[in-house]
């Protein structure tokens, strides 16, 4: 499956659903049928409108959608995404509030590359907006970065990691969403060794595999029992003939999309079901709870073959952020050389991908770090994602995780930041 003609496959198949979706509703929209009382027309054109647009959104980044936030002057404030670093394989952003003086909380997000874009931030950015400069690593996806550019592995990620921290200075709070956390958690310690000064004020891990094996999911024990042959050849592709990283190896996001939705097949089935009905009955509309739901979930990515591989590799197979013995560019990372950045883990009582014990085992390898600097949160009711969106970030999550930060502010730190580079990436974005 790792050939060019399987990834255009799965292209071709993809184009030839939405293709059918449009023809469906051309065809039962057809002027002349209205004259025609027959229902099947109705639901032929709700089947081609569903269709159309859940493959047409596959292959799509979404739109961040955050226009203005209203601040402390009553006043609505534009938002313009600013370019501050820019790289190959990802750039760091800013959240630009226009006529707003710059805040003393500076943020940075560490976005998962997992499958799915870093909007799907898009509310814990909102939520952190008004009290907050919020900068988040926005990764590309591989289809589209040529293999001219070189590989792209978790040693790439952390480095990475560290030269958006240096740009932004040390006067600035970190905060790692699932995937990243060990990676962050590593960087930050290289950056103790190398560059103490660019160290962050204070580190928040959320939902993190630190330690896989603390908290068994079916996610560890597939990085268990499948072999990496077995992952190479099954889950591993070219890119096709369409795109500009035609020839690299990638982890499609197709196929990690039919793995996210066998999960739980039913569940996507019924609701598919039950958006054609509302659309047949002229109940849906464009940014009702289905749609705003699927645009952002089946918006996928292809991820770097070398990233996906090193993650089950190194990270879930042989434990090496867990036991300490994380390698980058031929140094021994040693996390125990945190001795001055607060450390924060926050867990989901529910999270049945990184379950509670993975992300707080962080703690346990802050051998430098004094207890008072170190903090742990469970949300007993949150599954995964509620844990960095939903009522449960906004209600409980996100005041803890501010105050958190307000008590690592006082001692002075150095605030610097690249001048945004004029990129098309630097623009006023659109209404949600």
């Amino acid at each position: 499956m790792r050939y060019m003609v399987t990834y255009d496959l799965m292209e071709a198949s993809r184009n030839m659903n939405q293709w059918l979706g449009a023809t469906a509703l051309s065809m039962a929209s057809y002027p002349m049928f209205s004259m025609v009382p027959n229902p099947a027309f109705q639901w032929m054109a709700a089947w081609g409108e569903v269709t159309e647009r859940t493959f047409q959104r596959m292959v799509v980044k979404p739109d961040w959608g955050i226009e203005s936030i209203t601040g402390v002057d009553g006043r609505d404030h534009l938002i313009k995404i600013e370019t501050v670093v820019e790289k190959p394989f990802g750039d760091l952003i800013h959240f630009d509030v226009q006529g707003r003086d710059e805040m003393d909380r500076r943020v940075l997000l560490v976005a998962p590359m997992s499958g799915h874009y870093a909007t799907l931030l898009r509310s814990t950015v909102k939520s952190l907006l008004p009290d907050c400069e919020v900068y988040v690593t926005d990764w590309h996806n591989a289809r589209d970065i040529p293999v001219s550019d070189g590989k792209f592995d978790i040693e790439d990620y952390t480095l990475y990691l560290m030269d958006f921290m240096r740009a932004l200075g040390s006067d600035l709070h970190v905060i790692a969403i699932c995937q990243p956390a060990p990676l962050t958690l590593a960087a930050t310690a290289y950056l103790a060794e190398l560059d103490p000064d660019a160290q962050p004020r204070s580190l928040t891990l959320i939902g993190g595999p630190i330690d896989p094996n603390a908290a068994p999911t079916e996610v560890t024990d597939f990085g268990h029992r499948v072999t990496m042959g077995q992952l190479e050849e099954t889950m591993i592709q070219r890119v096709g003939f369409k795109y500009k990283g035609v020839g690299r190896m990638v982890y499609p996001g197709l196929l990690q999309l039919a793995s996210f939705m066998s999960m739980n097949a039913e569940r996507h089935g019924k609701a598919f079901v039950n958006q054609i009905s509302r659309v047949a009955q002229g109940e849906a509309s464009d940014r009702d709870p289905h749609n705003k739901f699927y645009d952002e979930y089946l918006a996928v990515m292809d991820m770097p073959a070398e990233f996906y591989l090193s993650t089950v590799e190194r990270i879930f197979k042989a434990g090496e952020i867990a036991s300490n013995e994380f390698v980058v560019a031929g140094h021994k990372v040693d996390i125990g050389a945190i001795t001055r950045v607060a450390v924060k883990t926050v867990e989901g009582g529910k999270d049945d991908i990184s379950a509670p014990g993975q992300c707080v085992a962080a703690l346990d390898l802050l051998t430098g770090l004094p207890d008072d600097m170190k903090a742990s949160y469970i949300e007993p009711e949150a599954g995964h994602y509620g844990i960095f969106a939903g009522r449960s970030w906004r209600n409980n999550i996100r005041p803890l995780v501010l105050d958190f930060i307000d008590a690592n502010s006082e001692a002075p730190a150095k605030r610097a930041r690249t001048a945004p580079k004029k990129t098309r990436k630097s623009r006023k974005i659109a209404a949600e």
